[in-house]
Parts: C-alpha cells; structure tokens; sequence
C-alpha cells in the first residue's frame, strides 16, 4: 500500500524558514516522481516543486524559484521541502504526491496517483 506523510508545516513569520518531510512507503522510489503541492481556501491546487526519483530532475513554480529548495534521501524512502525567505502568499494546505507514470517529469496535480493528508503552512505578516 503506498502511504505518503507529510511533516514539518507550522505557523511562521515573513522572512522565516521551515522545512517540510515527506515520508513515502510502499513503492519503489526511484520508479516515481514526487511533488510538493498547495492549496489555499478558494484557490486551485498548484503545483509548488517536483523532483523525479529516476533522473533527480526538478520543476519549480516561479513564485518560489530562488527561495525553495526541493531534495530526496532516496535510502530513506523521503522528500524534503526547504523553504525560505517564506511570504504571507505562501501560506496554504502543503502535500505531497507520488507520480508512478514514466516519462517526463510532471506538475500539475491530476498527473500524481497517491496523496499525503497535507500539513498547514501559515506565514504571518
């Protein structure tokens, strides 16, 4: 059964870091690619940075390119989310996805197969 956990989010202010984990089980890692996702009330779910477990290549959204950083530990079966530099914008329901397709690496939300729960990101002003 393949299970995603997100951790780390919390209540930051601007100009503040956090640094969000996404522990994956039951697949084989280097066979999917994982995104970091987010939603805030009344918005769409978009697409934040994404990394593939089989080539290490990247995607990040231009609203955080510069201040987030996206790294596996693939030994760990884990992906992080390093953000920094975090605005009150940034402040949305953060998850994480596994896409099992081959191919290239992709974005957008309705390409990834299996869910985390989210975790909170607040970035008070």
């Amino acid at each position: 059964e393949v299970q995603l956990v997100e951790s780390g989010g919390g209540l930051v202010q601007a100009g503040g870091s956090l640094r969000l984990s996404c522990a994956a089980s039951g697949f084989t890692f280097d066979d999917y690619a994982i995104g970091w996702f987010r939603q805030a009330p009344g918005k769409e779910r978009e697409g934040v940075s994404c990394i593939s477990g089989r080539d290490g290549s990247t995607y990040y959204a231009d609203s955080v390119k510069g201040r987030f950083t996206i790294s596996s530990d693939n030994a760990k079966n884990t992906v992080y989310l390093q953000m920094t530099s975090l605005k009150p914008e940034d402040t949305a329901v953060y998850y994480c996805a596994a896409d099992s397709r081959p191919g290239p690496l992709g974005y957008f939300w309705y390409e990834y197969d299996y869910w985390g729960q989210g975790t909170q990101v607040t970035v008070s002003s």
